[in-house]
C-alpha cells in the first residue's frame, strides 16, 4: 500500500481484508488498485474492493484481470493522486506480467512494484513466459536507477540468498545483506522494500552474465563455455526450482 495520509493505493491485493482492515485503521480512502498479473495471490482481492469503494482497477492489457479494469501495456501510464507510473512488460513469470515505477521527484526516491518477476536475491518461477524473456525483462528492471526501492509482492529473501551462496559463496556483498536481512526476520521485521543497486550486486538472476555466476552455472549444468545466455538463464533458474 502507498498512501499519503488521506487516500491509498493497493498494489496486487490477493485478500481484501486485509486492505479492508488498513484503510479503517489509517482512516483512509482506496484511490487505486494496481495489478501486475493474473494470478488469484494477487487478484483475489480486486472484485470485493472495487465493490465497495469504486476505486479503479488498472492491470495488464494482455492477462484476464477481474472486470472492470484499465488495461495497459509498456509505455502506458498509470496516473493516480498525482503521480504518475510508468508501465513496463516483463513477462517471463506470466505471458502479459507488467511493473510499475514511479520516478523520483521533489526528494522521493523512486519506487518499483514489480510484482513476481524480482524478488530480493531471487525471481519468479518461468510459468508462461521463455528464460530468454524473464532474463530481458530483468534486464529492463535493472537498468533502472539504482536508488529505486524494490517493492516486490512476496518475502522469500532468506530462501533466495541461501541459494545465491550457493551460487556465488565468494560474494561479499551478499554475505553481508545475508546477515542484514536475517537480524530484520530475527526483530520480527521484513526485508523488503530492497534497492536495486543492492540487487544488482548480490542477485544472481541480475547477474548470469558475471563471470563468478557464469562459472559456477557451467559447473552445475555441465553447460558447454559457448551457451548462449538464455540457455545459461534458464540453468539458473532449474538450479533454483530443484534447489533444497
Amino acid at each position: 500500500m502507498l498512501q499519503d495520509g488521506s487516500n491509498a493505493i493497493v498494489v496486487d491485493p490477493g485478500d481484501a481484508q486485509p486492505v479492508f482492515d488498513a484503510l479503517a485503521r489509517d482512516k483512509l480512502q482506496l484511490a487505486a488498485i494496481l495489478v501486475t498479473h493474473h494470478h488469484p495471490d494477487h487478484t483475489g482481492g480486486v472484485a470485493a474492493l472495487h465493490a465497495a469503494t469504486g476505486a479503479p482497477v488498472f492491470g495488464p492489457a494482455r492477462e484476464r484481470i477481474p472486470e472492470p479494469f484499465k488495461p495497459l501495456s509498456h509505455g502506458d501510464t498509470a496516473e493516480v493522486l498525482g503521480l504518475r507510473f510508468s508501465v513496463i512488460d516483463v513477462p517471463g513469470h506470466t505471458a502479459g506480467h507488467i511493473a510499475y515505477f514511479l520516478p523520483a521527484n521533489a526528494g522521493r526516491t523512486p519506487l518499483l512494484f514489480c510484482g513476481d518477476t524480482l524478488f530480493s536475491g531471487g525471481c519468479g518461477r518461468l510459468f508462461e513466459g521463455t528464460p530468454a524473456q524473464m532474463l530481458a525483462s530483468l534486464d529492463a528492471l535493472a537498468a533502472l536507477p539504482g536508488d529505486t526501492r524494490v517493492c516486490c509482492a512476496h518475502e522469500y529473501t532468506l530462501a533466495n540468498l541461501r541459494f545465491a551462496r550457493a551460487v556465488e559463496p565468494g560474494n561479499a556483498d551478499l554475505t553481508q545483506y545475508s546477515a542484514h536481512c536475517e537480524s530484520l526476520r530475527a526483530q520480527g521485521r521484513p526485508t523488503l522494500p530492497s534497492q536495486l543497486a543492492t540487487e544488482r550486486r548480490i542477485n544472481p538472476f541480475l547477474r548470469s552474465r558475471e563471470a563468478t555466476v557464469l562459472r559456477a552455472v557451467r559447473e552445475h549444468a555441465e553447460l558447454s563455455a559457448d551457451a548462449a545466455e538464455a540457455d545459461v538463464f534458464a540453468a539458473l533458474r532449474q538450479w533454483k526450482n530443484d534447489f533444497r
